[in-house]
C-alpha cells in the first residue's frame, strides 16, 4: 500500500541504497563545496559520522509502521471512549532543506472492539518522523495508518512543529510553530467529539474544521 507516495506496507530494502563509501564521498564533496578541506584533522572523520547520523535520522524508510499496530487487545470491558496520547516528542527533517523539524504529536482514537499498546503509538510516530517530509504529509500518514489498521470509529492527529528551515535560514523566525491536523471518522463529523479532543490537547480555539 502507498500513502502519500511512500511505502507503508513494505519497508524499503537497505540493498536499494548506494554504498557507504558513495555516501561518504558525497559528504566530502559538500564539505569542499562549502569551502573547507575534508582532509584537515577536524573534518577527516566527518563523512563517516554524517553517514552514521543519516542511518539514525532516516531509519523510518526501512521500517513498516503497520507492524507496530498488529498486536492489539480486545479484553477492554467494552471500553469505547476516547484513547488519547499527547505530547509525543518527535524529531524529523524537512524534505526541502533537510533541516530539522522538532515538535510533538497528539493522537486520539475511538476504539470499536480493540486497542493498541500506547508505546506502539510512539513507535508509529517515530517511523514516519524518521523520513524526509513536510509536516502536512506526516500528519496525514500517521492518521491514515492508524485508521486503516485498527479501524476505529475515528482518529484525530495534531502535530506541532518548529522548523529550522525557518529559524536558521530564510526568514530567520524562531518564534513560529506550525500546527497541522487530520480528523477522520467521528472526529471529523462530530463537532463535540472533535472539541473534546482539542480541549484535551489544549487547542480548543485552534483547529475546529477537521482539515489539515
Amino acid at each position: 500500500m502507498k500513502s502519500g507516495g511512500r511505502l507503508t506496507k513494505r519497508a524499503r530494502s537497505k540493498d536499494e541504497r548506494p554504498s557507504r563509501a558513495t555516501a561518504e564521498s558525497a559528504v566530502r564533496t559538500l564539505i569542499q563545496w562549502a569551502g573547507d578541506d575534508p582532509d584537515r584533522e577536524g573534518l577527516r572523520g566527518t563523512p563517516a559520522r554524517v553517514v552514521r547520523a543519516y542511518e539514525e535520522w532516516f531509519a523510518g524508510y526501512f521500517e513498516d509502521p503497520r507492524e507496530y499496530l498488529q498486536r492489539t487487545f480486545e479484553e477492554v470491558a467494552g471500553y469505547d471512549e476516547m484513547v488519547l496520547l499527547r505530547d509525543i516528542r518527535f524529531e524529523s527533517h524537512c524534505e526541502h532543506h533537510i533541516a530539522p523539524i522538532i515538535g510533538r504529536v497528539h493522537i486520539g482514537y475511538l476504539p470499536r472492539r480493540r486497542v493498541v499498546g500506547i508505546s506502539k503509538l510512539v513507535r508509529l510516530v517515530d517511523v514516519f518522523a524518521k523520513r524526509m517530509q513536510v509536516q502536512e504529509k506526516m500528519t496525514a500518514e500517521i492518521a491514515s495508518c492508524l485508521n486503516s489498521v485498527l479501524k476505529p470509529s475515528g482518529v484525530a492527529v495534531v502535530v506541532e512543529g518548529a522548523h529550522e528551515c525557518m529559524t536558521t535560514r530564510g526568514v530567520h523566525r524562531s518564534d513560529v510553530t506550525m500546527v497541522t491536523s487530520r480528523m477522520l471518522g467521528v472526529f471529523r463529523t462530530n463537532f463535540k467529539t472533535r472539541q473534546e479532543f482539542l480541549a484535551a490537547v489544549k487547542l480548543r480555539h485552534g483547529i475546529d474544521d477537521g482539515s489539515i
